[in-house]
């Protein structure tokens, strides 16, 4: 038998018939009656596509993948006793199947059976030369063979191979950049000092046990979900640091917490925990020699805020969130779930605090209504990432959405002028106030005065600047503050002309009468000192010597007008009230989602404007400070390297926990642009120039510049205040970018394609028909136009009330190319007329989008 297997393995070298990986052929007498009966079910099983397939012997037999991972995507194909030649014999099953992923563990029986290490690691190199020649585009993970231990005096032919499975393994990691797969060093978390299988995982030296296969899902999940190795936080903590060890969630059932002033925020782990399947108590005692939770009130040192601050510490015996305040244990306990993405959590040891106090997002909803259920999902992703304001603009032209008994016929349907007799109830609006308080997050209603008001002068038939109008707006703001125990009022103020010099500082002094603080747009009205001033835009009277003034900043950080790659890269830059940190004067930021145009439905918002990645970005930064001195739009002018970390944390929390949601972002670090120019056009967009028409190569030509992105800004609509990628600019020239992708395999790939990213505010024009925009612009892949969408409304003339469609990349169908395998040439024609818009509702966009966004 031994000669048998000796002769089968001289065929298991890398065989090429034509160039072709060939398999070599085995007997099937030479396997098992289980290993044909668990191959002609994988035969027999439906043909599905870019599953993860994980692929060995009885040990990967052993584990339920599709339940340790809460994943029917994942699919076992492991035979208890099988070897790599057995492995290569059923390659066909596996290979037509196109999976994303496979996860390789072989050898260990190989070695059993007197098969030398190089002969077995041949045959797994043969295993990936042919499933990358079958199906390039599927990613292969070896898994390194587990250590034995002889210890329980079972199979002994397996658990004396240690010396030669160490060969194994490091032969394996030597390869593994030669043959193009990942290997995976799962041995060194297994073995104990002395080099063998940990007693703990197995009770035969050989298979694992449960926790054998929960520390496996530990180590690999980073590599099925393509994550960061370690838990992605954010925003990331101000001073981090991680040990060995884990902590077992499976192996604990209880919170514990010092005083019943934690309850609640125990309350809401424990039901957090019960999401992911772990059973846990609250209790004011720890049980004896058991893993267990802790909250704790305790003083910690903080360098600012320190009501928010928090320490949280993870150890294989427990895991403790101490802190000054019940809304600082809130916040160790959103870190913590971003920490438990699987049941083992990493050792670690966090101190934690942020920057700024306030931490906004605004919604617009006076001018598009959007529902109650809708508004705590966003709420609730804020206080995911700990933003703790939520800026809620209820009043406008269009609408006003508050319910007061007093004048019911403020939201009466005949004074809207869309979404008609849709607005909020007393009722609902003490329902968001009190989600936002369980989540220690300050609902600041905006009241807009004496601006943005035509629908209470529609209701009222009168100016709010007007006496009567005066007294009616103090009779509202009477009964809003007896109904709603709310810190704060924000009055808005800006884009109106006051008639009425009194009307501000009256309803200011009035409302501080009331216990409340008073917010208004900045530059807007004529505020006392003691009102808060929101920048909308660029003012330089918050760095004024008078520090008595505070501040929040909303600079460039409308959502609404912003391209959604271009979006995450300003926020990530942006320096918030152009300080550090916050202090006396200098409160925060909020990021803010107006949305003045009519939308289809209440998702729209969602879907065309970068809220939810938009919030993650901010969250980063407002938590931790700092940033780059003025406003970037490109990466390539702010801190590319801290970017690429903060994307791979970005697009980690997109995938475990935005599979539901929109979320308007596409990996863009990595995509490098040459541009070249400038071409002078003479006012003829459509003039070629040398890029387009050469049949050369691009590389030989003087390239401008480099830049890196998914969207590149050529001159912001906003210049000089925000600069872009051409430092000089001129009106009549032609750029061209040129880049490189790479492809597995010959096939067809989704890609978003832009020329004009539609703010979703203005009525702007749509796109006209056959074309990407009205500049010229073109694109072309391998030397193939690709041609513009067939947009719904070619060329209509910009209407406030009719929604969007298609005009923007992120929310119309992803353009389809095919891509050659090997390397493909994208080439970009950016043409400039005129740097003026026809009017204010059409700015003129120089920039293109081009990015990979994965297949639907």
């Amino acid at each position: 038998m031994k000669k048998l297997f000796v002769l089968l393995f001289l065929y298991s070298v890398v065989i090429k018939i034509n160039g072709q990986v060939a398999l070599p052929v085995y007997p099937d007498s030479i396997f098992s009656t289980y290993y044909h009966q668990r191959w002609s079910l994988f035969k027999s099983l439906p043909q599905t596509k870019d599953d993860i397939i994980f692929i060995g012997n009885s040990i990967t037999d052993g584990g339920e993948w599709s339940e340790l991972f809460h994943d029917l995507h994942l699919k076992n194909r492991g035979i208890s006793g099988d070897i790599s030649a057995g492995v290569l014999k059923r390659m066909d099953e596996v290979v037509k199947r196109k999976p994303a992923k496979v996860f390789l563990m072989i050898g260990v029986n190989d070695l059993a059976r007197g098969i030398l290490p190089d002969s077995v690691v041949k045959n797994i190199i043969l295993i990936a030369g042919y499933l990358k020649e079958q199906s390039p585009a599927t990613k292969l993970f070896v898994q390194s063979i587990l250590p034995v231990n002889d210890v329980y005096k079972m199979f002994g032919g397996h658990t004396s191979k240690g010396n030669q499975i160490n060969q194994v393994n490091e032969l394996l990691g030597r390869s593994a950049a030669k043959y193009r797969f990942t290997f995976i060093d799962l041995y060194s978390s297994f073995c104990n000092e002395a080099g063998k299988l940990k007693p703990e995982f197995s009770n035969d030296g050989l298979h694992l046990k449960a926790e054998g296969y929960l520390l496996w899902k530990h180590l690999v999940f980073p590599y099925v979900y393509d994550l960061e190795a370690k838990p992605s936080l954010l925003p990331i903590p101000q001073q981090l640091k991680w040990d060995t060890g884990h902590f077992k969630l499976y192996n604990s059932t209880t919170i514990v917490i010092g005083n019943d002033s934690l309850y609640n925020e125990a309350s809401r782990l424990q039901k957090y925990l019960t999401e992911k399947g772990w059973q846990y108590a609250i209790t004011n005692k720890e049980k004896n020699k058991e893993q267990f939770i802790e909250l704790r009130i305790e003083k910690i040192n903080s360098p600012s805020l320190p009501a928010e601050a928090y320490k949280l510490e993870v150890s294989k015996e427990k895991i403790l969130i101490t802190a000054n305040t019940t809304h600082g244990i809130f916040n160790g306990i959103q870190t913590l779930r971003q920490l438990m993405r699987d049941g083992l959590i990493d050792a670690c040891k966090i101190t934690d605090w942020p920057a700024f106090s306030w931490r906004g997002y605004m919604i617009d909803v006076g001018r598009n209504y959007m529902s109650v259920a809708s508004l705590k999902q966003q709420i609730e992703v804020m206080s995911q990432y700990k933003l703790n304001v939520f800026h809620f603009h209820a009043t406008e032209d269009i609408a006003w959405r508050i319910a007061i008994k007093r004048y019911p016929q403020l939201t009466a349907p005949a004074n809207m002028l869309r979404n008609k007799g849709l607005f909020y109830s007393e009722n609902e609006m003490k329902e968001l106030i009190n989600y936002c308080n369980e989540r220690h997050i300050i609902l600041v209603p905006e009241i807009d005065m004496p601006g943005h008001s035509a629908a209470f002068r529609r209701a009222m038939k009168t100016d709010m600047q007007s006496d009567s109008g005066l007294r009616y707006v103090k009779d509202i703001l009477k009964e809003f503050s007896e109904f709603f125990d709310l810190q704060y009022i924000h009055i808005g103020a800006d884009e109106v002309k006051i008639t009425n010099k009194e009307f501000i500082p009256a309803i200011t002094k009035y409302l501080q009468g009331l216990g409340k603080k008073v917010i208004g747009w900045q530059p807007g009205g004529n505020f006392t000192d003691n009102t808060i001033r929101q920048l909308w835009m660029d003012d330089n009277a918050h760095l004024s010597a008078n520090t008595n003034i505070q501040y929040i900043d909303s600079r460039h950080l409308y959502l609404n007008h912003m391209d959604p790659l271009e979006s995450i890269v300003t926020i990530f830059n942006r320096k918030i009230g152009d300080k550090e940190k916050g202090d006396a004067s200098l409160l925060g930021g909020t990021i803010c989602m107006w949305h003045d145009r009519a939308v289809a439905n209440e998702n729209d918002i969602l879907r065309m404007n970068p809220v939810y990645p938009a919030m993650l970005a901010f969250a980063e930064r407002s938590w931790r400070g700092g940033g780059q001195t003025g406003w970037i739009a490109n990466i390539s002018d702010g801190d590319e390297k801290a970017f690429i970390g903060f994307e791979n944390r970005l697009l980690d929390n997109r995938q475990l926990y935005f599979k539901e949601k929109p979320f308007a972002y596409a990996k863009q670090m990595g995509i490098k642009w040459s541009l070249y120019g400038p071409y002078d056009n003479g006012g003829d967009p459509l003039k070629k120039f040398e890029p387009e028409t050469s049949s050369g190569n691009l590389d030989t030509m003087k390239t401008y510049e480099q830049v890196t992105g998914g969207t590149i800004v050529l001159r912001h609509w906003w210049a000089p205040l925000i600069k872009g990628a051409v430092k000089e600019p001129k009106e009549n020239t032609t750029w061209y970018a040129t880049t490189k992708i790479w492809s597995d395999e010959a096939c067809e790939k989704n890609f978003w394609i832009g020329f004009n990213n539609i703010s979703r505010s203005p009525a702007t024009d749509s796109p006209p028909s056959n074309a990407w925009d009205n500049k010229g612009s073109a694109v072309w892949v391998n030397g193939r136009l690709i041609e513009p969408p067939q947009w719904k409304h070619g060329g209509q003339k910009g209407n406030s009330e009719i929604p969007l469609s298609d005009e923007g990349y992120e929310y119309r169908e992803p353009t389809k190319i095919f891509l050659q395998k090997g390397w493909n040439i994208v080439l970009i024609k950016a043409p400039i007329g005129s740097f003026k818009g026809k009017d204010w509702q059409n700015p003129v966009k120089w920039m293109f989008t081009f990015v990979s966004v994965p297949n639907s």
